[in-house]
């Protein structure tokens, strides 16, 4: 069986985990903190895509960053199912290794054919944890069935245990009422940039993930929150250039 890409710069990995540590900023934003979770995963480990779903205050999981559109389809998918690798990796809080998805069709009957037909075939999904509390999982997909190696497993459930610890950390700083409530504002923020991504791909007739990227230009090069510019872009109070521009 291939294994996942061994090659990695060591000053990134290490600048990955000093970013991921990173949580004393009283401008805290656990919406970019996973996005930027998921895109290092993409960068270092060699993933071609990496999603994150966290806990709500229920104990349901919800589908928190996505470093591409596929995989933000297919992890709510499994959510909305119940079923598949990440949902199983929650509840036992521990890694599931999938290297050909197909081959597990029995035990996931919809997951399975879901994730092929979006060009997902092999998945590791990683239990986000500090101490003895799972919050979520870290969920690495590839386009070819293959593993991570000795290299990169540990590297991975590294990053994923370092962002948990963070997010644990910033809770009890700020009381875990507060951080409760951070997230589920952080979850209805994802609805909003959702209906504003809707709209300029209608707009402009692009694809949700280049609508995405509109975004997210023009909220940093505007030094914007996300969410921000999604309302306004709902209210009609923004004009973002069309692509290209």
């Amino acid at each position: 069986m291939q294994q996942w890409t061994e090659t990695m710069d060591e000053q990134v990995v290490a600048k990955t985990f000093v970013e991921l540590a990173d949580n004393l900023d009283a401008a805290f934003d656990p919406l970019a903190f996973l996005r930027l979770l998921t895109d290092r995963c993409v960068g270092v480990l060699g993933a071609n895509a990496a999603g994150v779903l966290l806990a709500d205050r229920s104990g349901e999981l919800r589908l928190m960053a996505a470093s591409d559109e596929r995989v933000r389809l297919l992890e709510l998918l499994e959510v909305q199912q119940s079923e598949g690798p990440c949902l199983d990796c929650f509840r036992r809080g521990a890694a599931v290794s999938v290297p050909d998805v197909m081959a597990e069709a029995r035990r996931w009957p919809r997951f399975a054919p879901q994730a092929r037909h979006r060009g997902v075939a092999a998945v590791q999904a990683l239990p986000m944890r500090c101490r003895n509390e799972t919050v979520g999982t870290l969920n690495l997909f590839c386009a070819d069935a293959r593993l991570i190696g000795p290299v990169g497993s540990p590297i991975a459930q590294a990053m994923a245990d370092v962002a948990a610890i963070s997010l644990v950390q910033r809770r009890s700083a700020q009381r875990s009422a507060q951080l409760n409530e951070q997230l589920q504002t952080a979850l209805d923020s994802r609805i909003v940039i959702e209906q504003a991504k809707g709209k300029l791909a209608e707009r402009y007739a692009i694809d949700m993930e280049r609508a995405f990227n509109l975004l997210r230009r023009y909220a940093r090069s505007n030094n914007l929150r996300l969410s921000d510019v999604a309302r306004d872009v709902i209210e009609g109070c923004a004009s973002l250039p069309a692509p290209g521009e």
